[in-house]
């Protein structure tokens, strides 16, 4: 058993066998998949705003932005656990692989 939230509810799905989706870090903690925002790029693209905005630029002024950068992590250890096998398609799409 994983602990955390995230490793709490990744194991209910994995003993109920039942295919779940979240955030990275859902799938870090024995989650099926995460598909998402790449937040990494996201407090990144923040810093710069915050930047912008602390040299005196007005927060009206600056342009909303839509997150570029999403990523796909599968964990494969929990594909097996549940006799799922994915595509090779999908696996090389995969910015992550949890084996």
């Amino acid at each position: 058993m994983v602990s955390g939230r995230h490793g709490r509810i990744a194991d209910f799905a994995i003993r109920r066998h039942l295919r779940t989706i979240g955030f990275a870090e859902y799938a870090e903690a024995g989650g099926l998949l995460a598909f998402g925002v790449n937040f990494t790029d996201l407090w990144r693209r923040a810093a710069v705003f915050t930047d912008k905005i602390l040299r005196g630029a007005k927060p009206a002024d600056l342009p909303v932005e839509r997150p570029t950068q999403f990523e796909l992590i599968i964990n494969l250890k929990v594909a097996k656990a549940l006799g799922l096998e994915f595509p090779q398609s999908v696996i090389l799409r995969a910015d992550k692989l949890i084996r």
